[in-house]
């Protein structure tokens, strides 16, 4: 049994269901509309993020029909914000699948997107999901906020530690912490519980983005050599800030203009990933995501022992050890 399907055990029924119903939430009279969706539907990925609804769910209590609601506005939103995330970075591809806007162009991709965004408002409203609603839209603003500091701040190139963390607090850890508390509101978790909820989402969520910053600096095994997509970008990630915080300033000065003028360039990113290696950069980072992770793991030891609870666990050491 692989890790995840280990992971999905306890929901494993409820994962079964959420697919159809899922589904059936996106029916739609427009046939174009039906094709993209179809689309989406069949090249899902892990659903890490309907798992985590379920199974914080089951920690509370038993899975309902709220809970199955809540995934879905989890999943749209999740969806939505990929879809226009490719459109703005003109991505034309996502895991090796096209994207949307790759195959049916910028304008219907953007509509794609808020076609998804106003059937989660429509769901939550029409079942009268204010709480559950209010929960996924705070995490659409803070995702917002989040790209729009990236931005901000790629250009400075000016990132601290401190603006760093705020960052994949909101970009990422927000969407997660989302997911663990819409899951606990969905059976009527007390105000104690939803508040571990969001400490718990909040740690996981850093630990999974910390995570995939580290990818940058390994070796993939597809080219057999670190990919720098990051660097590509300019976004300044905890690895390299650690780096360039512990050395001298003329080194500093010439990486940072190596990351400005030659980001493009693989031998120059090759220099980038090596002086990182040197100045303990990865060495700091997995010790700070593993930091991140212990403190999740806490959280989930106030629980008392569950098949929830295990799984739960299971995904933490998942999150920090996981290879892509």
């Amino acid at each position: 049994m692989s890790t995840l399907n280990k992971i999905k055990a306890p929901i494993k029924d409820e994962m079964l269901k959420f697919e159809p119903y899922f589904r059936n939430q996106l029916k739609t009279k427009i046939p174009l509309l039906s094709i993209i969706t179809n689309y989406l539907i069949r090249r899902k990925g892990k659903q890490m993020r309907p798992m985590l609804v379920f199974l914080t769910a089951k920690l509370h209590g038993e899975i309902a029909q709220p809970t199955f609601m809540a995934a879905t506005l989890i999943e749209l939103l999740h969806s939505a914000t990929l879809i226009h995330d490719d459109v703005v970075d003109e991505t034309y591809q996502r895991r090796g699948i096209l994207s949307i806007n790759a195959l049916w162009k910028s304008k219907i991709a953007v509509l794609v997107g808020d076609f998804f965004l106003s059937k989660g408002l429509l769901i939550a409203l029409d079942n009268d999901q204010i709480g559950t609603l209010k929960i996924v839209s705070n995490a659409v603003k803070e995702m917002s906020e989040g790209e729009l500091l990236q931005i901000e701040k790629s250009r400075k190139l000016d990132i601290t530690e401190e603006v760093y963390f705020d960052i994949i607090r909101k970009k990422t850890a927000t969407l997660i912490t989302a997911c663990a508390k819409a899951g606990a509101h969905s059976v009527e978790a007390d105000n104690n519980k939803m508040e571990l909820m969001t400490k718990f989402g909040e740690n996981l969520g850093i630990a999974f983005q910390i995570r995939d910053d580290l990818f940058d600096y390994e070796n993939s095994g597809l080219i057999g050599k670190p990919t720098g997509n990051d660097i590509k970008e300019k976004k300044m990630t905890l690895p390299l800030i650690f780096a360039l915080h512990n050395t001298t300033s003329s080194e500093k000065r010439k990486i940072l203009s190596l990351v400005r003028r030659h980001n493009k360039n693989d031998n120059k990113i090759k220099e980038i990933v090596q002086f990182v290696k040197d100045k303990g950069g990865i060495e700091y980072t997995e010790k700070i995501m593993l930091g991140y992770g212990d403190r999740a793991m806490e959280i989930l030891k106030k629980y008392p022992n569950s098949e929830a609870r295990e799984s739960l666990i299971e995904l933490v050491n998942y999150t920090v050890s996981r290879k892509k």
